[in-house]
C-alpha cells in the first residue's frame, strides 16, 4: 500500500528543486565574474588603466557617448511625450519600429547603418556628393551607440509620461499655461525619474556596444576604438589589458545597475506617498 507523501515533504522537493535550479544558474553567472577578477592582475591595475592606449580608448568612448545620448535625450524627450501624450492611426506601429533595435542582431544594425549611409547607400551617394563621409569615423560610433541605445531611453521615457497623472496637465491647462508650458513646468518635472532611469539604461548600452560599431565605425585606435573594441583588439597582444578593461567595464555596469535600482525604488516611494495618487477607499 502507498503512502500519501506529506504536504511538507512535497513542499520541501520543491524547494529543494527551485533552490538547486537556481543555484546552478548563478553560478554559471557569477563564474565568468569570478574569473575576471581573479586572473586579472589587480595589483597592476592602476599602471595598466593609465597606459596612453587606454587613455585614447576611454576618451573616444566617453566622447562618442557623450554625443550620442545628448541626441537621444533631446530627440527621444519629445518624441517618447508625443507617443505617451496622443492617440492616433499607426501609433502602435510607430512604438514597434522605435523599440525594434532592442531586439535586432547588432550586426544587423550595424549593416543597416552601412546600407544607408555608405558610399552607394540609400542616403551615402548624396552625402559624398556634398562631401561628407560617416562610416568609419567618429560620427559613425556616435550613430550606432543612438541606434541602439535610444530604444531603451524611448521605451522608459513613454512608460514615465503615461504614469503621470492626466489630471495634472489638465489642471494646469484650465489655469492658462500652454502646452509647451505644460510640458516644460508639469509633465516633465513629474516624468523626470523615469527619464533618467532611461538614460542610465540608454548609457550602459552605449558603453558596452560593439557589433553595430565594428561594422559601422571599424576598430581604429585613436578614432573609433571603444572600450569593448579595445578588449577585442587587446585580446592577442596584452591580454592583461583586455583584463583590465575587463574589470573597468564590470565596475561601470554594477555602478549602472545600482543606480537603476535606486532611481527605480526612489520612484516607487514617490509615487506611493504622492497627495495625487488616487485613494482606494474614495466612493465610485
Amino acid at each position: 500500500m502507498n503512502l500519501p507523501v506529506a504536504p511538507a515533504a512535497r513542499r520541501a522537493g520543491f524547494t529543494a528543486l527551485l533552490a538547486l535550479a537556481a543555484g546552478i544558474l548563478l553560478v554559471f553567472l557569477v563564474l565568468p565574474l569570478v574569473a575576471l577578477f581573479t586572473q586579472a592582475p589587480l595589483g597592476e591595475l592602476p599602471h595598466l588603466l593609465s597606459e596612453p592606449v587606454l587613455q585614447e580608448i576611454l576618451a573616444v568612448t566617453l566622447r562618442t557617448n557623450l554625443i550620442a545620448n545628448a541626441f537621444i535625450i533631446l530627440l527621444g524627450t519629445p518624441t517618447a511625450y508625443l507617443l505617451a501624450t496622443r492617440h492616433f492611426p499607426g501609433r502602435a506601429l510607430l512604438i514597434t519600429l522605435v523599440e525594434l533595435p532592442l531586439v535586432l542582431p547588432p550586426a544587423v544594425a550595424g549593416i543597416g547603418l552601412l546600407a544607408a549611409f555608405s558610399a552607394g547607400g540609400l542616403l551615402g551617394t548624396p552625402l559624398q556628393e556634398a562631401g561628407i563621409g560617416i562610416p568609419f569615423t567618429q560620427w559613425a560610433v556616435v550613430m550606432a551607440i543612438t541606434f541602439v541605445a535610444s530604444p531603451f531611453y524611448v521605451r522608459q521615457a513613454i512608460a514615465s509620461f503615461e504614469a503621470v497623472d492626466p489630471r495634472l496637465p489638465d489642471a494646469a491647462r484650465t489655469l492658462g499655461a500652454g502646452p509647451a508650458r505644460t510640458f516644460l513646468r508639469v509633465s516633465l518635472p513629474l516624468a523626470a525619474g523615469g527619464l533618467v532611469a532611461g538614460w542610465v539604461l540608454a548609457f550602459a548600452r552605449g558603453v558596452g556596444e560593439f557589433g553595430a560599431t565594428i561594422m559601422f565605425a571599424g576598430n581604429i585606435p585613436g578614432v573609433t576604438q571603444t572600450l569593448t573594441l579595445g578588449i577585442y583588439e587587446e585580446l592577442d597582444s596584452n591580454f592583461d589589458l583586455s583584463l583590465a578593461i575587463g574589470v573597468l567595464l564590470v565596475i561601470l555596469s554594477a555602478a549602472v545597475l545600482l543606480a537603476y535600482k535606486m532611481i527605480s525604488s526612489w520612484r516607487s516611494i514617490s509615487t506611493s506617498t504622492s497627495p495625487f495618487r488616487p485613494s482606494r477607499s474614495l466612493p465610485r
